[in-house]
């Protein structure tokens, strides 16, 4: 049985916008993989809890990005475990239940430079591919020669879901820099206000 390539694309998503859906695709285009799933995480152990808008709203609007794109997923699996969630307990969970899908990591630059601080990234390293797209003001990190670290040039947005979050605060519009879905689903609740 061949298994599909499917690269996880961690993230908190709060809220999910175009930059996050232009890297997935461009993945899916440029790399050999066949499947982007975005776990969406409860918590981030290196981020702030008290920003994040609530689990299954994130997730909502993640699927709402998504539709019915054919190669992208949106997963909860994150949720089922104990928080904080670590990415090696993650793929531990999602092995045993996805047995024919060979997994890997999708991350930006800036994350790799920090991979070392990861529970476990040596065993990460030794039995996951990293998929790793660049991101401005990278650097250079300690894992640009390994052989499971793979570098792709994408697509550069300067945007992110912090300054989303503001202009939805401010009550400014941030149609555009979300998908369409996710902006009418945002306009129709109260998230972010």
């Amino acid at each position: 049985m061949t298994l599909k390539k499917t690269a996880l694309f961690f993230g908190s998503f709060n809220p999910v916008h175009m930059g996050h859906m232009i890297i997935a695709q461009h993945m899916l285009n440029e790399s050999d993989l066949q499947e982007v799933w975005f776990v969406v995480s409860p918590h981030n152990p290196l981020k702030d809890k008290k920003t994040l808008a609530p689990d299954h709203d994130r997730l909502f609007l993640v699927q709402e990005a998504i539709g019915d794109h054919p190669k992208m997923r949106a997963s909860a699996a994150e949720f089922q475990l104990p928080q904080p969630s670590y990415t090696i307990d993650t793929l531990v969970h999602l092995n045993e239940n996805h047995p024919d899908r060979s997994f890997s990591l999708l991350m930006g630059g800036d994350n790799l430079k920090h991979f070392h601080k990861w529970k476990n990234y040596e065993i990460l390293l030794r039995d996951y591919e990293l998929y790793v797209y660049d991101r401005p003001q990278t650097g250079d990190t300690r894992f640009d020669d390994h052989p499971s670290v793979h570098f792709f040039q994408s697509t550069q947005m300067n945007i992110s879901a912090t300054h989303v979050r503001k202009l939805i605060k401010k009550g400014k519009s941030i149609q555009f820099l979300v998908p369409d879905a996710v902006f009418h689903a945002i306009n129709a609740s109260n998230l972010y206000r």
